[in-house]
C-alpha cells in the first residue's frame, strides 16, 4: 500500500425527504488497498457506492478519486474504474466470449481475441468461452462479471456484495480473485460486503459504517489487535493452574473456567507474558486459542447485526 489516495470523501451526505442514509461521511482508501466497506443493513453502504460511480449525486459533501473532483472529471475518473453493483446483466442466450466483446465495444476497450481470452482465462472460464450465460450457475456468473468490470483495464475496482448468494465453493473462487487482483495485477479493491469472516480473510483495511456515519476506519489487522481478546489457554494441570493464577494479578483478567480451559480476557501482546507466567510456574499449556473475530468486533462497533 502506498500514501496515495485513490478515495477520498469528505462529509459526504446524503438525504431523501425525511431519510438522511448516509451522514457527514469520511473515508480514505489508498493505492494497493483491499478496502473493506461495512455496515449493517440500511447503514448506507449501496447509496454511498452509488455516489462513488455517480449514479446519485450527494446532497452535500466531497468526492475526489485518483486526487481529483468526481463530478468535474467524471469522464476520466470512470474511465479508470471497473464495478460490479448487485448482480452483473449479460445477454443470456450469448456465449460468455460474446457478450465480454460486445460489452468492451460499448466501453471502447480492447476486444481482441486475446485480449478476452486472457480475461477469461483470469476469472477461470476460458474453457467456457463458447457457452451460451443462461447455462452458467450464479459463481460463474459473478466471476464473469469481474472479467467484464476488468475489460477497460481500470486501475480502481468497485465490487458490492460480490459473494451475494454464492456456496462456499463460488465464495472461495470470489476471494482467490479478489487477491490475485490485487497481488498480481495490482489493482485497488473497494469491497462491499456482509460475509465478514470473507472480508477478514483479504481486505487490509476497512471501514465500519452505522446509519450512514463513519464509526472506524483503520487496518484490519490494528483494529482486531487494539481489542481485547477472549484467549483460551487449555492447561494441562487445572488445580495447580487454578491456585497459581488465583494468587496472581491474572486473576483479574480470568474470564471463565471450564475443565481445563481457562479463558482471559487479555491483549494481544499479554498473550506470550500470560504463557510464560504459567509455565514459569510449572503449569503446563497445551494449546492457546485467541478469539477476536471481525464479527465480534463488528457486533462491538455498531451493536446490532447484519
Amino acid at each position: 500500500m502506498s500514501d496515495d489516495k485513490i478515495i477520498e470523501v469528505k462529509g459526504l451526505t446524503k438525504k431523501y425527504k425525511n431519510l438522511t442514509a448516509v451522514n457527514n461521511l469520511d473515508l480514505n482508501v489508498y493505492k494497493g488497498d483491499v478496502f473493506g466497506f461495512l455496515g449493517p443493513n440500511g447503514a448506507g453502504k449501496s447509496t454511498t457506492i452509488r455516489m462513488l460511480l455517480t449514479l446519485i449525486k450527494p446532497t452535500a459533501g466531497e468526492i475526489k478519486i485518483f486526487g481529483k473532483p468526481l463530478y468535474s472529471d467524471r469522464s476520466e475518473i470512470l474511465r479508470k474504474i471497473g464495478a460490479i453493483v448487485e448482480k452483473p446483466d449479460f445477454y443470456l442466450y450469448l456465449s460468455a466470449y460474446k457478450n465480454l466483446e460486445l460489452l468492451g465495444k460499448l466501453y471502447k476497450a480492447d476486444t481482441s481475441e486475446k485480449h478476452i481470452m486472457e480475461l477469461l482465462e483470469t476469472v477461470g472460464l476460458a474453457s467456457r468461452r463458447d457457452s451460451k450465460v443462461k447455462t452458467f450457475s450464479h459463481g460463474m456468473k459473478q466471476r464473469l462479471g469481474l472479467a467484464q468490470a476488468l475489460l477497460h483495464d481500470p486501475e480502481l475496482i468497485i465490487l458490492d456484495e460480490p459473494t451475494t448468494g454464492l456456496d462456499p465453493q463460488g465464495m472461495k473462487e470470489i476471494r482467490e480473485l479478489i487477491i490475485m487482483l490485487s497481488k498480481e495485477k495490482g489493482k485497488t479493491i473497494f469491497l462491499s460486503s456482509h460475509i465478514l469472516r470473507e472480508v477478514e480473510l483479504i481486505t487490509n483495511r476497512m471501514i465500519i459504517i452505522n446509519k450512514g456515519t463513519t464509526q472506524i476506519e483503520g487496518k484490519v489487522s490494528d483494529l482486531l489487535n487494539a481489542e481485547s481478546l477472549l484467549v483460551t489457554f487449555e492447561l494441562t494441570n487445572p488445580e495447580l493452574a487454578a491456585q497459581i493464577v488465583s494468587g496472581s494479578d491474572w486473576s483479574n483478567k480470568l474470564s471463565t473456567v471450564k475443565d481445563t480451559d481457562f479463558v482471559f480476557e487479555i491483549s494481544h501482546e499479554e498473550i506470550p507474558v500470560l504463557n510464560r507466567f504459567l509455565v514459569e510456574n510449572k503449569v503446563n499449556v497445551s494449546a492457546i486459542s485467541p478469539r477476536q473475530s471481525l464479527e465480534e468486533y463488528f457486533l462491538k462497533i455498531t451493536g446490532g447485526r447484519e
